[in-house]
Parts: structure tokens; sequence; C-alpha cells
């Protein structure tokens, strides 16, 4: 039997992947990284489950390693603030990797971490490896489809998102009227839309895409019922995922409340 390992953040993409990975065949060992996958349920599908906190660099190479595992999955959300909140406590190993690095962008952080893994004997795969089934494709995903002047702020929103993404700065941003409310940084995506959507005064035109060269083993973009409430929230119209590259998570519930709320959601790509 294969195994893999997940080192799961918070989010429901790490159980999503685990249940996948077990149908495939495979033995799944998680490493699910304290605080933020506290609430993280796997139930049967991780067959070895341990909890570590996420600066015990050390603790979670360790764990992977007397567990066999050669190839690992990282699925879930790792909120940088953390380093900023004092809630992350690291041990030897962490603090070398994080003194080392030219700066602490997601990219950054993530690709150091993932060449450590390597060290250890570990390749990170593609996090869409076991997921590529709720990956957003392109058209509409809602009843409602934007009209003529939000297709214009989706163009608009989608050239902003890519260039902040190649600036590895945030995969979300919030216009309206072909201007910028909004941009994600280091607050995450939700309260991104929460901000952009009260200044915009209703009518907001959320996007989301990938990064030009987008590592697609770590920090892939997602979706979910969250997006959607924040949305609702602050009374958002469209959302649009670029497809292709974006995980939707729950969709169907996605689509059904966007439906209620009257929000456009769908998958687009443009070329530059």
């Amino acid at each position: 039997m294969k195994t893999i390992g997940l080192i799961a953040g918070m989010g429901k993409l790490p159980r999503i992947i685990a249940g996948n990975a077990k149908k495939r065949g495979y033995r799944v060992v998680a490493v699910m990284l304290e605080p933020v996958a506290d609430d993280v349920k796997l139930g049967g599908d991780a067959d070895v489950l341990e909890r570590i906190n996420v600066g015990k660099l050390g603790k979670i190479f360790q764990a992977l390693r007397k567990n066999g595992v050669t190839e690992a999955v990282m699925a879930g959300k790792v909120p940088k603030e953390l380093i900023y909140k004092g809630r992350v406590t690291p041990d030897l190993r962490a603090m070398k990797l994080l003194w080392i690095l030219k700066d602490r962008s997601d990219d950054t952080i993530l690709l150091a971490l993932t060449r450590e893994l390597e060290k250890e004997g570990i390749r990170l795969l593609e996090t869409t490896e076991f997921c590529k089934d709720i990956l957003v494709a392109d058209g509409p995903l809602t009843r409602k489809e934007p009209d003529k002047a939000q297709w214009k702020d989706i163009e608009f929103g989608f050239r902003v998102s890519k260039e902040m993404g190649r600036l590895d700065i945030g995969q979300t941003v919030v216009v309206k009227d072909r201007a910028v409310m909004a941009v994600e940084a280091i607050e995450g995506t939700d309260r991104a839309i929460k901000r952009g959507g009260k200044l915009a005064n209703g009518g907001a035109v959320v996007v989301k895409t990938a990064k030009p060269g987008q590592d697609m083993r770590f920090d892939v973009p997602v979706a979910g019922l969250s997006t959607i409430h924040a949305m609702i929230e602050t009374g958002a119209s469209v959302l649009a995922l670029e497809a292709g590259k974006t995980i939707a998570i729950d969709r169907e519930k996605m689509r059904d409340e966007a439906d209620q709320a009257g929000i456009a959601i769908v998958g687009c790509n443009f070329k530059k």
C-alpha cells in the first residue's frame, strides 16, 4: 500500500484530500498543524494522525519520516499572522529557516519549507493531486451571470489580481467601476472582501486568481462558503474565480447560497 503524508492546516480541504487518497488506496499519515488545524476532523480517513505546533519543524519531519512518508501534500490555510500574534513556537530548525529567508512572503516561506522536506527525502506533490474534481471550470456556476459592466470589472480585477500575485502580496482583489476597493494582504480573503465591500457600498466584484507561474504544491487559491458569507455581509455582487487554478469547497452549497442572495459566481480566464 502506498503512503501519502498530509500536512494539514485549517478548513475542509485536508479532509477532502484525505478522503480521496483513501479511496485511491493510500495509507494516509496526517500531521495536523496546531493551532490552526485544531477543529479539522478527518474521521477515519487518516491511518495515522499527529497534532504538532506549526513551528515545530523538527517534530513534523520526524513524524513523517517515522511513518515511512516519501511523498506528501500540503493543504489548508496557515495564516501568516500567527507569527505576529505569538501563536507559533518555533524550534531551532524553524528559527534557522526564518533567519535565512530573504523576506517573509508566502512563496519564500513555503518554497523554503518545500526544500527542507526534500532534504528529508520527502517530495511535495501538487495540492490538486487528490482534488482535481473541485477545481473551478470555465463558465457560470450560478443562475445569475455578470452583466457587461461587471465583466469589465472582472477583467480589470483579473489583471490587478495577477499583478498582486506576481508581487506575492495576495490572490484576491475587490473592485467596483474599475477602481480597486481592496487588495488581499496578510488578513486573508474574507476580511479583504469585507473591507473592500464596505468601501464599495454594495455591488462590489471580487476576483480571485492564482499567481503567475503558480506553484501548485502550495498556496493554491481556495474559495468556499465563508467567501460567499463575506460577500453577502457587504452586498457584493460577483465572485470571479480563475478557471482551472482555483479550488471551490462545498460548490453546491456555495451555488445555492449565492443564488438565494443574487450573487453571480463565474469561472474565467483572460489572456495577457
